[in-house]
């Protein structure tokens, strides 16, 4: 990649700030960090949830169009993971997106951007459970011939994969690393096997229709692509998380670049694979889609077993990543003094356990909850999304206004190419806003407003009214 800057930036958005009594300058607590290998891990670990097991099913409801969807999107997300790699050289702080929103545009966007990404990740993470829970019925009914479909019994299995992540992440950073890497290596063996050598059992004959719907393909395309969005929620997690990182500047950018790439590919070769080997009728009424493409393969139903053993393995990684999200964000907003002081409270010099516990308390409401709601899970995770978008708009017009304006010491070289990435990620931001739906936009329109007496609150508890001067990372100059 071309350097962009002039020089790294002096410091880091929380380290320019005084420090606040009993908090750590950000960079600050020591202990084992993130390499490249686990910062990588964290962001493939984040973007490859449960939802992949299940999407091409979703996505065959509306023919092979939905393939050509995928394409776009990958690409959007691809210019995402490159801007949030180059703001990550202009602003190694932990909060990605909160840090680059605060420092470009002001405190309160700064805030709503922490409070935004902090809904998604609690929110976002009663989703995944959501579907997790429903592979650990299927494979303990498989296996075991086991019952425990009730409602009660979900519960139970839903809080359970969410507090073992939880007590993960409080073990330290080093163990969650590591927990981290080894079920991204579990779940993407089967679906590479799958990806690859499905490839070689493709029959025309399967795909089905272009546009499977009664519409316009148009209109088919929008919504597959609505689908698609939250699929690649995760791609800003190593810039979040880059307190955690080990030389940030080189490795927030690589690990982004890395970890989408490698997701798009699985994803791409995955979704032909399956669209190829499991006849349409079936794939788009299948709760199983990689396992009956193995089933097609090969033949038997003991497959279906074995990959819902990898999706459990799948979801469970990525709680244990979106655990750490849950409370990094609101540590660095809170560091800041936009968000309540608790949320800086540490554990072993590097574990923000108080922003893991409240996270993971949320969650656990949010699950429960979702049992009693109609299409929880669409529900969720289109809301999610919508909250999702709101960093990634942020970022990249954050990104857009330093190449735009010089402040940032912006090379000319490779100028044009950086700015076409950034206009590439800012409309795209704009097409998952209008792909998450009315009602997901207006419920979290609603949610982002909740957030605006918090703001309140925490300025009037520092006794400050009015916008705070905020001290310009690289000059020192207040503005």
């Amino acid at each position: 990649m071309e350097e962009e800057t002039g020089g790294r930036p002096q410091g880091t958005l929380a380290t320019q700030q005084p420090a606040r009594e009993g908090t750590p300058p950000a960079h600050a607590g020591g202990g084992a960090r993130l390499g490249l290998p686990q910062a990588t891990a964290l962001v493939v670990g984040n973007i490859v949830g449960t939802g992949i097991f299940l999407l091409p099913a979703s996505l065959a409801a509306f023919g092979t169009v939905s393939i050509l969807a995928f394409g776009i999107v990958t690409l959007g997300a691809l210019a995402l993971a490159v801007v949030f790699g180059r703001l990550g050289r202009r602003i190694p702080a932990s909060g990605g997106p909160y840090a680059y929103a605060r420092e470009g545009f002001g405190e309160f966007p700064g805030f709503l951007n922490a409070w935004s990404f902090w809904i998604t990740a609690w929110a976002g993470n009663a989703g995944i459970a959501f579907a997790w829970v429903g592979y650990v019925v299927y494979f303990a009914d498989a296996a075991f011939g086991l019952d425990w479909s009730s409602v009660p019994a979900q519960v139970v299995i839903g809080l359970t994969g969410l507090w073992i992540p939880a007590l993960i992440n409080l073990a330290g950073v080093t163990k969650m690393g590591l927990f981290q890497l080894v079920t991204t290596i579990l779940k993407f063996a089967p679906l590479i096997f799958v990806a690859i050598i499905g490839l070689f059992f493709v029959q025309a004959d399967n795909f089905g229709p272009f546009n499977a719907t009664d519409g316009s393909w148009i209109g088919a395309l929008s919504v597959a692509a609505a689908l698609v969005l939250f699929a690649y929620s995760g791609v800003e997690s190593a810039s979040i998380a880059a307190e955690k990182v080990s030389d940030p500047e080189r490795n927030i950018g690589r690990a982004s670049v890395y970890g989408t790439l490698a997701c798009a590919v699985l994803y791409m070769l995955g979704t032909i694979a399956v669209f190829g080997t499991v006849p349409h009728d079936k794939l788009v009424d299948s709760t199983a889609p990689f396992a009956d493409a193995i089933n097609a393969m090969f033949g038997g139903s003991a497959w279906g077993v074995v990959m819902a053993a990898f999706a459990i393995i799948s979801g469970i990684g990525a709680l244990n990543g979106w655990t750490l999200l849950v409370a990094e964000m609101p540590m660095a907003a809170a560091r800041d003094g936009l968000f309540p002081k608790m949320f800086t409270r540490m554990r072993g010099g590097n574990v923000p356990w108080a922003g893991i516990v409240i996270g993971t308390a949320l969650t656990s409401i949010t699950f429960v909850l979702a049992f009693a709601a109609e299409n929880a899970f669409n529900t969720i995770l289109l809301l999610a999304a919508f909250t999702t978008v709101v960093p990634y708009l942020f970022s990249a017009a954050a990104q857009l206004f330093w190449l735009a304006t010089g402040e940032r010491q912006t090379a000319r070289k490779g100028l044009a190419w950086n700015m076409t990435l950034a206009v590439v990620a800012l409309l795209f931001s704009f097409w998952m806003i209008f792909g998450a739906g009315s009602d997901a936009v207006f419920q979290g329109t609603l949610m982002l407003l909740a957030g605006i007496p918090v703001y309140i609150w925490v300025k009037a508890s520092r006794g400050e009214y009015g916008p705070k001067e905020i001290k310009h990372i690289t000059t020192g100059e207040l503005r």
